[in-house]
């Protein structure tokens, strides 16, 4: 709802006027077509972990079994390839997707004025950690799917969602109401986090969903690996209780209470999905639920640490 002015006329009682609405083309329509298109492509980078997730499960990993060509003749999938180079094949599309949307994010980020640096600098680094994470996906599929390879696959997408998440931070029209900081506490849970992200590569790297059928695993035991992954679990939670719990005592902002339980929140629907999967013998669709709440909970905890770090009164920059 728009504000009214009052408008002061001699002999007349007072009138009110609606106030000016904000100008299609001026700073502030700007800067949220710019946070617009930061959103869009955090989305779309948390589609594309879900949709290489589903090659995997479905073992259509090297459906295309080179790079860049899908075969040594052909830049696209052929008819004798069958399902799983479809699969495969529709997944390196979607990169050219992700890579729109970051390009959209570069230009309405050049174009804002005055000019914001920071915002310009992260949309250029989510651009090219697209191009990074392309190359990476091609060395996998040239590795024959090594599971340290698709590890790192991954951990590079979870930082491609770090970049996004700070390009739609820095591009929020409002300013953040934090307080008070805690950012030693903000970055223990980031660390954690980032973690137990990074065992959970190795779960699935001794696991049964490798990509394609003469993948090889990392040689670790399945029962070892996964009880260290769920210790960095339990970690990781009770840092957020910690956290909840000192934003609450200390006053903090609504915004800053809800980021923290949001965290929690992403943290316990996680491992739940996470137990089930492990004693239910890894079904697919599980898996890609446990995938998909990877990313909900490393956004989520990037969230909750944002908040934890500003100052009350910080404006975007």
């Amino acid at each position: 709802m728009r504000s009214e002015v009052p408008l002061m006329t001699t002999g007349t009682p007072t009138a009110t006027l609606p106030s000016p609405a904000p100008a299609p083309f001026g700073p502030e329509s700007r800067l949220r077509r710019v946070h617009a298109w930061a959103l869009a492509s955090m989305l779309v980078n948390v589609g594309i972990v879900v949709t290489g997730g589903a090659v995997r499960l479905t073992k259509s990993g090297l459906g295309c079994p080179t790079w860049p060509r899908c075969t040594e003749e052909s830049y696209v999938t052929t008819p004798d390839m069958g399902v799983h180079g479809v699969i495969e094949f529709g997944n390196r599309t979607l990169t050219f997707v992700v890579g729109l949307v970051a390009l959209a994010g570069v230009v309405t980020a050049w174009q804002l004025r005055p000019r914001r640096p920071r915002v310009l600098g992260l949309a250029v680094a989510v651009l090219v950690g697209i191009g990074v994470q392309g190359v990476v996906g091609g060395l996998t599929v040239r590795m024959q799917l090594h599971p340290l390879v698709v590890g790192l696959h991954f951990l590079l997408s979870m930082a491609l969602l770090a970049l996004t998440y700070a390009f739609w931070w820095r591009t929020r029209p409002a300013p953040a109401v934090g307080g008070p900081r805690l950012p030693v506490l903000g970055w223990a849970l980031t660390g954690v986090s980032l973690l137990v992200l990074a065992v959970g590569t190795l779960v699935t790297g001794s696991g049964p969903h490798s990509g394609d059928a003469d993948a090889a695993r990392n040689g670790l035991d399945p029962e070892t690996i996964s009880r260290i992954h769920a210790a960095g679990v339990y970690l990781l939670v009770l840092l957020s209780v910690l956290l909840l719990i000192a934003l609450r005592r200390r006053g903090a902002g609504p915004a800053a209470v809800r980021a923290a339980a949001l965290l929690l929140a992403a943290e316990v629907a996680q491992g739940v999905v996470g137990f089930v999967q492990y004693y239910t013998g890894l079904p697919e669709l599980l898996v890609a639920a446990h995938l998909l709440g990877a990313c909900w909970v490393w956004l989520a905890t990037l969230h909750a640490r944002a908040h934890a770090a500003v100052p009350p009164t910080q404006l975007a920059t």
